[in-house]
């Protein structure tokens, strides 16, 4: 599979879990299943977000990018996600994260001193507190940084293609260990343990798909069709969809 066509499977989990999350019941089988293929996403794109730093031409282009269709797309998340009401402040949206995770990349690269560094990155991390994946895609895309599968000014490796699975298995585990125990925390307060264990298992479900299409189905490729279209699709389907799920969730 070339890196579009894992793209638009990320596109199409993350719609499943929007819909599940505003529009059916919680608890259902089939909420939880589309919540938790939805978890394919996040640490998707965040892997992508490395890599596509690593080969785009213009880092500056690439970030301003990401914030104008974060900024974009806040009015949309926060229409799509406000429980009662019109509209309300929910969170800064997953775009917005990942212009966090950017600038995360960006610091990796030009900050030289390595408190200074690590200061900036920590309070980026912290910033994302505020918005969708708080937290959590920082760090994956700090693991995906700093596994060695990029050099230290952001370019991908060249021992990419030897060394890949055992760096990549390694970032995807601690993130399935990570999120699992963030859904145990979650869930044990208000279920069985055997029952939030079993929900946890659940959870990262989508993490461990998401690593057998970058490990073992992924070519490292682009697509070679609608190169175009195919980069603009995926800035433009988050606010888009998110401002459709917004109208239907008001015309209930």
């Amino acid at each position: 599979m070339n890196r579009d066509e894992i793209k638009y499977i990320a596109m199409f989990t993350m719609l499943l879990n929007h819909i599940a999350n505003i529009f059916l019941e919680p608890g259902t089988l089939l909420f939880e299943i589309f919540v938790d293929v939805g978890y394919f996403t996040a640490i998707t794109m965040c892997y992508f977000l490395v890599e596509g730093y690593g080969y785009t031409r213009s880092k500056e282009k690439y970030g301003k990018r990401l914030f104008l269709f974060a900024a974009i797309s806040e009015i949309p998340f926060c229409l799509a996600f406000t429980e009662e009401g019109t509209i309300s402040f929910v969170n800064m949206n997953m775009m917005f994260t990942l212009f966090l995770c950017f600038l995360i990349l960006v610091v990796r690269e030009k900050v030289q001193a390595d408190w200074r560094r690590n200061a900036c990155i920590i309070v980026l991390v912290v910033l994302s507190i505020y918005s969708d994946w708080a937290l959590l895609a920082p760090l994956f895309t700090l693991w995906f940084a700093t596994c060695g599968l990029t050099d230290a000014q952001g370019k991908i490796a060249e021992d990419f293609t030897a060394q890949r699975r055992k760096k990549l298995w390694k970032v995807f585990g601690n993130a399935m260990l990570l999120f699992g125990l963030v859904n145990l925390a979650e869930n044990i307060e208000t279920m069985s343990p055997g029952m939030s264990i079993l929900r946890s298992l659940g959870a990262v479900a989508g993490i461990f798909l998401s690593a057998v299409c970058i490990i073992y189905l992924y070519n490292g490729q682009q697509g070679k069709k609608y190169r175009t279209f195919s980069k603009w699709f995926f800035y433009i389907f988050y606010p888009a969809h998110l401002l459709i799920l917004g109208l239907l969730r008001l015309a209930q």
